[in-house]
């Protein structure tokens, strides 16, 4: 062609056989670099070596001074080759360039080994605390049987509590007598029922006396039958005082025994508090009240909230408790009355009143259809 396109003289770098610069455009090459790099880039922080051909390194620009520059040499390094980027993606580590052309290593978040919650030494901080407070409540319990050490009382609540485990002894002599009864009710009824069907047995087989045993056999059965009438309403009697008694009262002295616990640690991490207050106040020592204060706030509001969920129990048990004997009371009178007044009706009158269905024998047992 006639007309050659204009050439940048920063395209023709003469380099030797070795891969080295030649010294004549060495100046021409730099200053033309110098115009084309960025403004936050000078000359004497760059340096570009050109290897040969059969080197595995390819172009690297080293951020380094200049020969003949006074300026500091640079650490970092910048790589555009695949080669060297493929090292870099290796490393794991993320480079940040600034506008400046240093390259900055982003710095990983920092764990501290004290931040670490180790779950041995939780556990033994636990027993620690453990092994105190047992240490504590032993002592105030030793203190008080000993007569040494104090103890809150409230008065009117303990008076409650202990008409409560009076009457829960009382209800269980009662229980307890009740089940008996029903044993030997059961046995009588059951040996009433044997004799009925001997009688009716020996009236079929004895001509002569056809009808006394006849009269005899019809009294048992209906013995037996106003039996099993009032042995349903005495096992209804039973089962709610036994629910009452077993459940219900025990609840509530589960909630008095923690109210207890609640009171001996209330004492004695006060006893502990007035101890180190009669003591030296100095440096060693006011670290020491502050957190025997804290934890006498602490146990003090655990006591006050078990002092008033006694108290709201105590007064719920009670109007249960009268509510449910009142009408266990009622059955079981009604009922031993009119079975001893021969009074059939009157008997299952009262079971009607309260809902109360008998169990016919062999009832819960499957049928031979069932069983097919």
């Amino acid at each position: 062609m006639a007309q050659e396109s204009p050439k940048n003289s920063a395209a023709e770098i003469p380099v030797t056989s070795n891969g080295q610069l030649e010294d004549s455009h060495e100046h021409s090459f730099n200053r033309d670099l110098k115009r084309s790099l960025p403004v936050g880039l000078g000359l004497s922080e760059t340096k570009i070596t050109s290897h040969g051909f059969d080197s595995t390194k390819e172009g690297v620009v080293e951020a380094g001074p200049f020969p003949g520059s006074s300026a500091s040499p640079k650490s970092s390094v910048i790589s555009p080759s695949s080669a060297a980027a493929s090292r870099l993606a290796g490393q794991g580590c993320d480079l940040i360039i600034p506008t400046g052309g240093r390259a900055q290593q982003k710095s990983e978040p920092v764990v501290l080994a004290d931040e670490v919650k180790n779950p041995a030494m939780e556990k033994l901080e636990l027993v620690r605390k453990w092994s105190l407070n047992t240490y504590k409540c032993t002592r105030q319990i030793i203190s008080e049987k000993l007569g040494r050490g104090s103890r809150t009382v409230d008065l009117e609540l303990e008076a409650q509590i202990d008409i409560l485990r009076d009457n829960k002894k009382k209800y269980e002599n009662i229980l307890r007598l009740a089940q008996t009864l029903s044993t030997q009710l059961f046995q009588m009824v059951h040996t009433q029922r044997q004799l009925g069907d001997a009688f009716a047995d020996l009236s079929l087989k004895s001509l002569e006396l056809h009808e006394e045993f006849g009269y005899n056999a019809d009294t048992q059965k209906l013995l037996a039958k106003n039996g099993e009438t009032l042995l349903g309403a005495i096992n209804f009697f039973i089962a709610s005082v036994n629910t009452l008694v077993n459940k219900t009262i025990e609840d509530t002295l589960l909630t008095v025994k923690q109210y207890e616990s609640a009171r001996i640690e209330y004492d004695a991490y006060r006893t502990d508090l007035e101890e180190l207050n009669l003591g030296p106040r100095d440096a060693n020592t006011l670290p020491k009240i502050e957190q025997s204060q804290q934890l006498f706030q602490v146990h003090k509001e655990k006591y006050d909230k078990m002092r008033n969920d006694v108290s709201i129990k105590l007064k719920f048990l009670e109007e249960n408790k009268v509510k449910v004997l009142h009408n266990q009371l009622v059955l079981f009178h009604n009922a031993i009355a009119a079975y001893f007044a021969g009074n059939q009706k009157q008997l299952e009158q009262t079971l009607k009143q309260f809902h109360i269905k008998l169990k016919t024998p062999g009832a819960d047992a499957p049928s031979w259809l069932e069983e097919q």
